[in-house]
């Protein structure tokens, strides 16, 4: 259903719900204030990016979305993609390849995959959320440490090189800021949950480091003062050469977008007992993509934390995202100003501690100790994320993953000769005249399995007058397995070999008949079970027998 959840969920709306979504958007707000001025930086654009982001897209995603709770901004993996566009780009290739990213999330809405996109494979996703959160981490070390770094190169490599040959600048003051950030964000929520505890990180460090005071950077130093007023539209200049370039990022950041708001979205379900409407969320991610990169916004997506913090606080419909949004809104008008005193070890701190819990080091450790072609694909999907990129890693993981389960089902499609069996209880039963062979498939008969069959039909020694093929077990037919039948039919022209298809279900029969298959085999040689099976192979032998070759027809 194409239908917000906003405008379901105002149905029967009271004071009492309005209440407790009051309250959840605020906190909320609070909790985003810090990460999407963090997320912002650490993606290579100016602070101001993250908060218009955050009230922008977040709005809108609330306003438009399939989902009761969910909150959308920026988040920690688009990171990765975000900062290799800016440094390839600039700021402009990245508002062409966001914007992009929303039309296809939008296309991939109207076109219904909201259900498909789900289906990602597990390894992968585990393999780049890990290599995100790396990533993010070692991009954090510069202002964890205080490192006289001018500027931190994109290459994780060049990147490790250059931290390590200026490891011998470690700032004292910056790595004791950064590790209490770390410390009051861990320990602040056993003491309080009316109060985020990266907003008490954010005040309690700021508030130190300019009351001691410490020589410390701060995103004023390091960006300039924030810009305390909302931003007028902006479009950017596009050219052909331009869309071709960014094709690959905007496909990233689309499947990136719809993959972490749908998993949000479904843990947000298992929450609170309700059901999101997967169509409606990509929609909504697309159109909050769209407008946002007019005013300076980076891509977004829907936030597993934040969403979940929502629930907490008592939201329950999505009228606690666009309190979310306002809130973040009134606080950068009236206090965006003051933002330019936060620490940048500080802002390092909260990004580290969101580098481990994204990191789901326990799942990935878990996943070793399973089948050889899954730790395959985590490991590739893993290390092509941290040393090449994200878009690169997708790819090759998806590919790799769908190799993967090709060959698994290809292994389990099996095909046997019947007649040789002789433990075959149905054989028994079965009166088998002289000349006839019935081989039996098991699974799916696709193109996974296509060259089990071939060689096992390699393997028959004398040619047979009557060939069955019992296919009983096969709900699924391709094409591959349509032209393994056609070639059957071809050589038992050659060989004067009838042959006969027995259980043929719905899906099979479908395909024979679309492809006109059916008719060269005939109609007749399609029967329902070996028993009719057995009744048509004499038929054909008598009609041998007296000169009528029953032989399908060319």
């Amino acid at each position: 259903m194409l239908l917000p959840k906003l405008v379901t969920t105002l149905r029967g709306y009271d004071r009492a719900q309005f209440t407790k979504d009051l309250a959840a958007g605020v906190i909320v707000g609070i909790v985003a204030l810090p990460l999407a001025i963090a997320f912002a930086i650490a993606s290579g654009v100016g602070p101001q990016a993250g908060l218009y982001t955050a009230i922008i897209a977040g709005f809108l995603i609330s306003a438009l979305g399939g989902s009761r709770v969910q909150i959308g901004g920026p988040t920690g993996a688009f990171i990765v993609i975000v900062y290799g566009i800016v440094q390839q780009h600039g700021i402009g290739g990245l508002t062409v390849a966001t914007i992009m990213a929303g039309v296809i999330l939008i296309a991939l809405g109207l076109a219904k995959m909201g259900g498909v996109i789900k289906y990602i494979p597990h390894p992968v996703t585990v393999g780049f959320t890990s290599g995100i959160a790396v990533v993010i981490a070692s991009g954090q070390v510069r202002d964890f440490f205080g490192l006289a770094l001018a500027k931190v190169p994109a290459e994780f490599v060049m990147k490790i090189e250059a931290l390590a040959e200026h490891a011998h600048t470690v700032d004292l003051n910056s790595l004791l800021l950064a590790v209490a950030t770390v410390v009051i964000v861990q320990a602040a929520h056993r003491v309080t949950t009316r109060v985020p505890s990266p907003f008490v990180a954010l005040v309690l460090t700021t508030a130190a480091a300019h009351l001691i005071p410490l020589d410390v950077a701060t995103i004023g130093s390091s960006f300039g003062a924030i810009d305390a007023s909302f931003p007028s539209p902006q479009f950017p200049s596009v050219t052909v050469h331009t869309v071709l370039q960014l094709v690959g990022a905007a496909f990233t950041i689309a499947a990136l977008g719809g993959i972490e708001s749908l998993l949000s979205a479904v843990v947000a379900d298992g929450m609170i007992g309700s059901r999101h409407r997967s169509n409606m969320e990509l929609i909504a991610q697309g159109v909050a993509n769209v407008v946002t990169p007019f005013f300076g916004g980076i891509p977004a997506t829907g936030a597993i934390a934040r969403t979940a913090t929502n629930i907490r606080a008592g939201g329950r419909t999505p009228v606690a995202g666009i309190v979310h949004a306002v809130t973040l809104l009134l606080i950068t008008l009236f206090a965006g100003r003051w933002a330019a005193l936060i620490p940048m070890p500080t802002l390092a701190g909260i990004l580290m501690v969101v580098a481990y819990n994204m990191s789901e080091w326990r799942t990935f450790r878990g996943l070793l100790s399973a089948p050889r072609g899954d730790v395959a694909v985590l490991l590739t999907t893993f290390f092509l994320t941290v040393f090449v990129d994200l878009t690169v890693a997708l790819g090759v993981g998806m590919v790799l993953a769908s190799f993967l389960f090709i060959r698994q089902m290809g292994e389990a499609t099996t095909v046997r000769s019947m007649t040789d069996d002789d433990d075959d209880r149905a054989l028994r039963t079965l009166d088998l005249p002289a000349g006839v062979m019935i081989y039996e498939i098991d699974g799916p008969f696709f193109f996974g399995a296509a060259e089990k069959f071939r060689d096992t039909m390699a393997e028959i020694e004398r040619t047979p007058k009557v060939l069955v093929l019992h296919v009983a077990r096969v709900n699924v037919l391709d094409a591959t397995g349509l032209g393994v039948i056609r070639d059957l039919v071809k050589k038992g022209r050659k060989d004067r070999t009838s042959l006969i298809l027995s259980g043929v279900h719905s899906q099979p029969m479908i395909a024979l008949g679309k492809s006109e298959l059916l008719d060269e085999i005939g109609d007749e040689n399609v029967v329902p079970d070996l028993d009719a099976a057995m009744r048509r192979a004499r038929e054909l032998i008598a009609l041998r027998n007296t000169g009528s070759h029953g032989i399908p027809k060319a």
